[in-house]
């Protein structure tokens, strides 16, 4: 299953891979939330392979938690597979995230894996930067997104389905309340989709802003939010110091490179993967990164807010 919305550009390469998987799905269930553009139609006028059951439901104004909701409830089959529109699926994705309910101890969970790609130079940098490499990764704490993830029914309904109260992070709960419910939960490397980033830095912008603000309204990671603002006020402390004082230069210098070191070795060791212009890459990646960090930082907060108001009863 998954949801759309306005997803006309990437919406042929998408199907196109559904098509190219090694093991089809019995049935697809897409939920569209109100598309503007041509997305409802490609999608009706696209023929679904023998044996697999395409079911498009237009729900307008939907949420991505409302919309994963009711794509559940129609749903015919106990284990469910999630993906997101604008991903393209490797070809054995179907095939590997089915295969680790039976193989990996049977999980009520699986967590399939993304890799980053993007069609301009500024969306590889973004997406290259942002997405952690394989060795980061923690199976044991690994919560994994729903652009690549599956779950049987009972798991869904033990943790209340998505939040629909969420606009963002509401896969990162969803996880949650199914971890805190004792469902195991199993991760599969190899079950990769492919996402690009946004298109521009506004956009990039306001998605992190978005993030951040999911993060405030469902009380995550204060503490690494709370590092954050720290290290950025000590960092501006620094820099006026060093006016008067130089050596304070150092390091502030050597704490932002070794801050970004691990934002550059993303880019770098996936060098082959980002193409032409990977030195302009490494260039931007100062910029996604402390943009991205002020995005946050202006956004945790009005979450934290809006939290604070709901708790109050205001509207």
């Amino acid at each position: 299953m998954l949801t759309v919305l306005n997803e006309a550009r990437s919406l042929h390469t998408f199907l196109d891979s559904l098509l190219a998987q090694t093991v089809l799905p019995t049935e697809i269930i897409v939920v569209d939330g109100g598309s503007t553009d041509t997305t409802a139609d490609i999608l009706r006028a696209w023929t679904a392979p023998a044996g697999c059951k395409l079911r498009v439901i237009v729900e307008p104004g939907a949420t991505i938690s409302e919309g994963r909701n009711l794509a559940v409830t129609q749903a015919s089959y106990r284990r469910i597979l999630v993906t997101d529109g604008g991903t393209t699926l490797d070809e054995a994705w179907v095939e590997r995230m089915l295969a680790a309910f039976d193989t990996l101890g049977a999980p009520g969970v699986v967590g399939g894996f993304f890799r980053p790609v993007g069609s301009t130079l500024l969306e590889r940098a973004i997406a290259f930067t942002v997405t952690p490499e394989l060795h980061e990764i923690d199976p044991a704490t690994f919560l994994p997104s729903s652009r690549s993830l599956a779950f049987v029914r009972e798991a869904w309904e033990g943790a209340g389905g998505y939040p629909e109260w969420l606009d963002y992070c509401e896969d990162l709960v969803f996880d949650i309340n199914m971890k805190d419910r004792g469902f195991k939960f199993a991760f599969v490397p190899d079950a990769i989709v492919t996402w690009s980033a946004r298109s521009s830095i506004p956009s990039f912008v306001k998605q992190y802003f978005r993030y951040a603000r999911g993060d405030g309204k469902a009380n995550l990671w204060w503490k690494r939010h709370m590092v954050r603002y720290l290290a950025y006020v000590v960092g501006l402390v620094m820099l006026c110091t060093s006016f008067i004082t130089p050596w304070a230069i150092v390091p502030l210098v050597a704490g932002f490179v070794i801050y970004m070191h691990k934002f550059w070795s993303r880019v770098w060791n996936r060098r082959l993967s980002f193409g032409a212009g990977v030195f302009r890459g490494l260039a931007l990646v100062p910029v996604i990164v402390v943009v991205g960090d002020l995005a946050k930082m202006a956004g945790y907060p009005v979450g934290l807010l809006w939290r604070a108001a709901r708790a109050n009863g205001i509207r």
